[in-house]
C-alpha cells in the first residue's frame, strides 16, 4: 500500500508564510510526478504547483512568484514553500503524487487527505 500524508497547514496572517510537506510511503518502486494541489469551498480542485522527478516545475499564476514547490527524491518528500499569502489563497492543499509500487506494473496516482490553509485578512 501507498500513502501520502501533508503536514504543515495552519492558520497564518495575510503577508504570512507556511511550508507544507507530503510524505509518501509503502511499498514504493518509483515516485514520478507530484504536486500540490488546493480546493476552497464551493469551488473545484485546482493545481497549484507540479514537479517532475527531474526536478521541472509548473506553477498557476496565481502563485507564480510567491510559492515553491520541491522534492527530496531520497524521501519520497516534496514540499510547497508559501510566501505572501493572501486569503484568497486559504483552501485546502492536497498532495498528489503518481507512484510505481511493488505491487503493480503500472503507475498509479494517489492523493493526500489534505491539509487546510486558512489566512486571516
Amino acid at each position: 500500500q501507498v500513502q501520502l500524508v501533508e503536514s504543515g497547514g495552519g492558520l497564518v496572517q495575510a503577508g504570512g508564510s507556511l511550508r507544507l510537506s507530503c510524505g509518501a510511503s509503502g511499498s514504493i518502486f518509483s515516485t514520478h510526478v507530484m504536486g500540490w494541489y488546493r480546493q476552497a469551498p464551493g469551488n473545484q480542485r485546482d493545481m497549484v504547483a507540479v514537479i517532475t522527478s527531474g526536478g521541472t516545475t509548473t506553477y498557476a499564476d496565481s502563485v507564480k512568484g510567491r510559492f515553491t514547490i520541491s522534492r527530496d527524491n531520497a524521501k519520497n518528500t516534496m514540499y510547497l514553500q508559501m510566501n505572501s499569502l493572501t486569503p484568497e489563497d486559504a483552501a485546502v492543499y492536497y498532495c498528489n503524487a503518481v507512484i510505481r509500487s511493488f505491487s503493480f506494473t503500472q503507475p498509479k496516482d494517489y492523493w493526500g487527505q489534505g491539509t487546510q490553509v486558512t489566512v486571516a485578512s
